[in-house]
C-alpha cells in the first residue's frame, strides 16, 4: 500500500500505518526530519519545485528524478507500506503514488489508476510534467498523461489530508 502526506503528518503517518519506506518529493533544501523507524536507506530525498513550466530560479521534475524515483519504487518488497510526501500533499506526492501505481502495475489501465487516486482524495492534483516524464520512461504512449487530464483539478486545498492508494 502506498500512503500519501504532507510534510506536516509525515510522523503520523509512518506510525499509524507501519511503512517502512519513505520518499520525500519536496524543494532542495527544505528540512525533513526522517522518523527514526525509517532506515535512512529507506528514504529518498528528491528535490524539486512543483511546477510544470522552466521557471528562473526553481527546479522542475526530470527524467533523473524520475528514473532515481522509479528504481527507489521498484527495488521496494511491499512487504511493509511506502509513504510518500510532499510539502502538502497535494501534487508532487500524488504524481509519486500515481506513477509508483503504474510502474508497479504494468498490464493495469492507467485510466483505472487515475480515478483510484481520485476516489482515494478529492484534492489530489497530480504535478503534470512528473507524470509526463513518467509516461515517457515507462513506454506508456501517452496514456498516463490523458488519464490524469480526464480526472482533471483536484479541490481547492492549501494542504491534503493523508490517504492511501491500493497497488494490487
Amino acid at each position: 500500500m502506498i500512503h500519501v502526506c504532507p510534510l506536516s503528518r509525515i510522523d503520523e503517518t509512518v506510525t499509524r500505518t507501519g511503512a517502512k519506506r519513505l520518499v520525500t518529493l519536496i524543494n532542495a533544501g527544505t528540512p525533513v526530519p526522517r522518523p527514526a523507524s525509517i532506515a535512512p536507506e529507506d528514504h529518498l530525498f528528491l528535490g524539486f519545485n512543483d511546477i510544470t513550466d522552466c521557471q528562473d530560479g526553481m527546479t522542475e521534475p526530470c527524467e533523473d528524478h524520475v528514473r532515481e524515483f522509479l528504481d527507489f519504487v521498484g527495488s521496494w518488497d511491499r512487504a511493509d507500506p511506502m509513504v510518500i510526501h510532499c510539502w502538502a500533499g497535494v501534487s508532487r506526492s500524488s504524481a509519486g503514488a500515481y506513477v509508483a501505481a503504474c510502474a508497479l502495475n504494468p498490464k493495469r489501465d492507467e485510466a483505472i489508476i487515475a480515478r483510484r487516486l481520485r476516489r482515494a482524495s478529492a484534492k489530489a492534483t497530480p504535478n503534470a510534467l512528473f507524470v509526463a516524464i513518467a509516461d515517457q520512461v515507462l513506454k506508456r504512449e501517452g496514456r498516463m498523461t490523458a488519464a490524469i487530464q480526464e480526472i482533471g483539478r483536484g479541490a481547492m486545498a492549501f494542504e491534503n489530508d493523508p490517504f492511501e492508494l491500493p497497488i494490487d
